[in-house]
């Protein structure tokens, strides 16, 4: 018998308690093992749950299951960077092995956590942290395992998808499908983690150390997110042949990696453009594999929960097997550093909100020109709004750092309304 408890009963602990409790004969069935849950912890016993549970199993103390003797795998699932940290840190110091779904904690101290699991001779499951339900830890540490992974652009944060499809699909402003996705559950109260691309970066965060083993911290990934997305940007890039989503990219540049989270256009034959909703997606290129996408639903009990049974049967596995040496992650020295954003060169989507009158046009083109910025395509249509029209400009490949000064010089003109909006085209591999 393994022995596991879980602390934390919230939603995605719900999901996992039932996939363990409904699914237990067939899992033993399958491995052989008799995974048991022996206790769960939280703060709030009371609470109504889609499940039922003997109160001989319920403690509002984890120190229980910690200092159990008879639990070898600690399931955290309670968020948030503290007490998880802590309880963790307890954990691996008994010498438990540990399940987390906690993306926020991972990106923040993963580095500590994974360095005292190896000293201890612990493992750290983490399927749950990325994408929910969908395997793509699993595919990087093992699938691709003989393959260099080149780069990795990800749909990783569901409420943001499903905004901007709203967006796309009915036309809605961003406040309207923010409130939609709100009203569905599919969004929080606070929505900024999410609209911000604080969730994706962290989830970005977990995936980069895996496939490129080299430590990023927050500072060093460029993060925006969909607030300024307008349907009327929605409009032309669809005119444009392209669709916007939020992306978490990785790309390897030699011995540098690019990392960033922003609002892109994607060409609208991409593998990712048809993601959609709450789903979330993968691409990843291997040099040997080539391309793989990996998709399904990202969050929620059930896909989550599913995701953390997965590392508690894993490490089951393990546990009984021959093969005791943990699989942590390992920062290798052949990454040097982080490639500047601003360095970075791809073609632009620029929309300027301008005055209707002669000469607008040359001097915005003028002033990219002193920049060394190319224009590929202008469309200028006479929907007045008080005077003022819309004008989009895509550029050829152009360093965003030359492209934000033409941008900010141009927003100082007169005739400008407010600040231009800028996307960047990932052309991707497709």
């Amino acid at each position: 018998m393994i022995g596991v408890g879980i602390i934390g009963f919230g939603t995605v602990g719900v999901g996992t308690v039932k996939i363990l409790r409904e699914n237990h004969w067939l899992i033993k069935q399958r491995t052989g093992i008799d995974i048991r849950l022996l206790k769960i912890a939280d703060v709030d016993l009371k609470r109504k749950r889609d499940v039922n549970v003997e109160p001989n199993l319920l403690t509002d103390d984890p120190s229980e299951i910690i200092n159990d003797d008879r639990i070898e795998i600690v399931v955290e699932l309670i968020g948030g960077i503290r007490p998880a940290y802590d309880y963790i840190i307890e954990a691996i110091r008994k010498g438990k092995w540990v399940v987390t779904a906690n993306k926020a904690l991972l990106a923040e101290k993963g580095t500590e956590i994974f360095k005292l699991a190896r000293e201890k001779n612990c493992e750290i499951g983490f399927e749950g942290s990325v994408c929910g339900g969908i395997p793509v830890i699993k595919a990087i540490r093992d699938g691709l395992i003989g393959n260099k992974i080149t780069s990795i652009l990800g749909i990783l944060n569901g409420t943001s998808n499903y905004v901007l499809t709203k967006m796309t699909e009915e036309e809605s402003s961003f406040e309207d499908a923010l409130k939609e996705a709100q009203k569905y559950g599919f969004a929080e109260r606070d929505p900024s983690l999410d609209v911000d691309g604080v969730d994706a970066a962290h989830k970005l965060l977990i995936l980069i150390l895996l496939a490129f083993h080299y430590q990023l911290r927050m500072e060093d990934i460029v993060v925006r997110g969909v607030r300024r997305i307008e349907p009327i940007d929605i409009k032309f890039a669809k005119e444009f042949g392209y669709k916007i989503k939020l992306l978490a990219v990785a790309k390897l540049f030699g011995s540098e990696i690019e990392a960033r989270v922003e609002p892109v256009m994607l060409p609208i034959n991409h593998p990712l453009s048809s993601v959609d909703g709450v789903y979330n997606a993968v691409f990843i290129l291997g040099d040997r594999v080539g391309a793989n996408l990996y998709y399904g639903r990202g969050a929620g009990a059930d896909p989550t929960g599913s995701a953390v049974v997965s590392d508690i049967v894993d490490m089951a596995l393990r546990m009984r097997g021959e093969k005791k040496i943990p699989r942590i992650p390992v920062v290798s020295d052949e990454i040097k550093g982080v490639r500047p954003g601003n360095e970075v060169c791809a073609p632009f989507y620029m929309r300027f909100i301008a005055e209707d009158r002669p000469g607008v046009l040359s001097k915005i083109s003028g002033i990219l020109a002193s920049y060394n910025i190319s224009i590929s395509a202008v469309i200028q249509k006479g929907r007045k709004e008080g005077g003022f029209v819309p004008i989009v400009m895509l550029t050829h490949e152009a360093e965003e750092g030359p492209l934000k000064k033409a941008k900010d010089e141009i927003d100082k003109l007169s005739f400008i309304k407010g600040e231009t909006l800028y996307l960047r085209i990932e052309e991707g591999s497709s």
